[in-house]
């Protein structure tokens, strides 16, 4: 046998690897089975709410309890915007949640860059200590918080709340934890070669690379404040509230009704779903082209 024929079903093998490289896999039959039972399991708290608040607080109180949705759904809904002054609420609510996730977004991006890129005294302690403040629990900066913001004289006043969430550090600290594998040194070095001053630097290279990242944080600061409750009821009342602390009148009283606060909670959640149905593409588009960047 010679040594071409030895070397022939190798050669084959790897042609088979290389051809089987770009075909595309299909998901079995257990794939589906598997995403539909989590898709289901994540979904039930949100259809409960909605099966819920679509029926009377006396049939939520029998057993077995409600499994389909009932009529009164948009009745109360109307009864939970009424009692709670959810218009003001959900105004107040999309004001600070949008400003502090722009402003989060921003100066989480450039403090990152900082830190990944550049070269100054005592970066990697700043960093540590940055990182350190992650490690307090929030409750502990109530107090001194809320007198401070006394002494400003902003109680009940919406920049209370948004002050001290401008910029986080779990934001800083992801940004950093990008840019340092998605932005080559090579292009900031070109930038500067090209004459371009460090604003153009940060707006036409260090913004276009962290975009996906920007994205999904974007997203994660919403959220958390859209459903931000403990310093919220604490700053504000409820002749200018948020959302949360609109809704947590609606359980106060001798016999709150079930139905009307389950009602509420969906009228607090449709902002949210509605907003990733309509940036949800864009949002994981920008995390696949981190992943292929990465």
């Amino acid at each position: 046998m010679t040594t071409s024929e030895l070397t022939l079903p190798t050669t084959k093998k790897k042609r088979r690897r290389v051809m089987g490289a770009g075909k595309q896999l299909h998901a079995g039959p257990m794939t589906y089975v598997v995403l539909t039972v989590f898709a289901l399991v994540s979904l039930a708290p949100l259809v409960w709410t909605a099966i819920a608040a679509s029926r009377t607080d006396r049939r939520l109180a029998q057993t077995p309890p409600p499994l389909w949705f009932g009529g009164n759904l948009f009745k109360n809904m109307q009864a939970a915007w009424d009692q709670a002054g959810l218009g003001t609420a959900m105004f107040n609510s999309v004001l600070v949640a949008g400003t502090i996730t722009v402003s989060t977004v921003l100066f989480a991006t450039l403090a990152g860059f900082a830190f990944a890129k550049l070269r100054f005294r005592f970066s990697g302690l700043l960093l540590l200590l940055t990182i350190g403040t992650m490690m307090i629990p929030p409750q502990l900066a109530v107090v001194p918080l809320y007198l401070w913001m006394a002494d400003f004289g902003w109680s009940n006043q919406l920049q209370t709340v948004i002050l001290p969430s401008l910029v986080t550090a779990f934001g800083t600290f992801f940004m950093r934890q990008y840019l340092v594998q998605a932005l080559p040194s090579e292009l900031i070095e070109a930038a500067r070669v090209d004459g371009a001053s460090s604003i153009r630097v940060v707006w036409h290279v260090v913004f276009p690379a962290a975009r996906p990242a920007m994205a999904v944080l974007g997203l994660l600061t919403f959220v958390f404040a859209w459903n931000d409750f403990l310093w919220p009821i604490i700053a504000l009342n409820q002749q200018n509230p948020t959302v949360q602390v609109a809704l947590n009148s609606l359980g106060t009283g001798y016999v709150p009704d079930q139905a009307v606060i389950m009602a509420g909670a969906l009228l607090g959640t449709l902002p949210l779903l509605i907003a990733f149905l309509l940036f949800g593409k864009q949002i994981v588009g920008g995390i696949m082209q981190g992943a292929i960047k990465g």
